[in-house]
């Protein structure tokens, strides 16, 4: 059986590649940067992850080449990275079954990951791993449960058994693309969710803001070709949930940062960002009503206030639910 590759060495790739390599498959491990992937071969950590030693089992390299013979590769680079690395590498991961781990929107193209594959890997298998998890808990070997979806049933169900820890459970769908947008549209939300919190709105202000933003993540799914049981569930339902209430998200984090008007580090990646605005873009170009995803969106590139935003979302019509 061929090893299976994780192509990006963040906390996330380096978290799955530590608990398939605990559960005996040998991995892979991809790194961008040379000196980087050096590093992690000589102190079998990866700084991102303190204190997570890397199991034997684990492969570490920046060679592109050594992905040739992997299959499957699960694609753990950022979203807004993905279209450019695949054009780098498609030559090298064509024709193998290739797994988003990313999540959000390319604001270029408007296309999420599994359509950004099929484009530059056309005899690829294409497929997105997405749900309610963190880096650190997945390391640690802590329960976690995820979404494998893809389009096609045998495949689908041969990477669910591949990928499956005794700690890491995945749930099989074939709704890849309401997977990928329930991963992607929770990112604005916990943003969202985040700004309450950091200007003092409260907790059932926010509890308030899921329920209104999980409404309008079916909406926007339902409009793409999306099956609204397939955002009720882990990939959208469940990660709105953990991202939303949970400091470990940087999407929360960076919301919360907003509404306190402090200082949130640009140089970590916060895919919610980029999302609200390619989402918005594309629900006011198709009439889709997405009040909480345009607020968020105007926030963050200073078009609006938040107090303008918050009297705006409550001094719309009043409706029925």
């Amino acid at each position: 059986m061929s090893r299976i590759a994780i192509a990006g060495a963040g906390a996330f790739g380096t978290a799955l590649a530590v608990t398939l390599a605990q559960a005996g498959r040998p991995v892979t491990l991809w790194a961008r940067n040379a000196d980087a992937a050096r590093d992690m071969v000589k102190t079998r950590e990866n700084p991102r992850l303190p204190g997570v030693p890397l199991p034997e089992n684990v492969t570490v390299t920046a060679d592109l080449d050594a992905l040739r013979s992997c299959d499957p590769v699960l694609l753990s680079v950022p979203m807004q990275a993905l279209a450019g690395f695949l054009r780098d590498a498609a030559a090298t991961l064509d024709g193998r079954a290739l797994v988003a781990c990313c999540k959000g929107v390319d604001m270029t193209t408007g296309r999420g990951p599994t359509a950004i594959i099929a484009g530059a890997c056309p005899t690829a298998v294409p497929a997105v791993l997405t749900g309610p998890s963190f880096a650190a808990d997945i390391a640690r070997g802590l329960p976690t449960a995820l979404t494998l979806a893809c389009v096609d049933p045998d495949h689908g169900t041969a990477l669910q058994e591949r990928l499956s820890t005794p700690t890491l459970r995945l749930y099989r769908s074939g709704d890849p693309v309401g997977a990928e947008l329930g991963g992607a549209l929770k990112n604005i939300m916990a943003i969202a969710a985040g700004i309450v919190i950091g200007a003092g709105l409260g907790d059932s202000a926010r509890a308030a803001l899921m329920t209104r933003g999980f409404a309008e993540m079916q909406r926007f799914a339902r409009a793409q070709g999306a099956e609204a049981e397939t955002l009720a569930g882990l990939s959208g339902f469940g990660d709105l949930v953990l991202t939303c209430t949970s400091t470990q998200s940087r999407n929360f984090r960076y919301g919360a940062a907003l509404g306190q008007g402090a200082y949130f580090d640009p140089q970590i990646t916060v895919e919610g960002a980029a999302t609200a605005r390619a989402v918005a873009a594309i629900a006011q170009a198709r009439g889709i009503d997405m009040p909480v995803t345009q607020s968020v969106a105007q926030v963050i590139d200073g078009q609006r206030s938040i107090a303008e935003a918050v009297k705006t979302l409550l001094s719309r019509p009043l409706k029925e639910e």
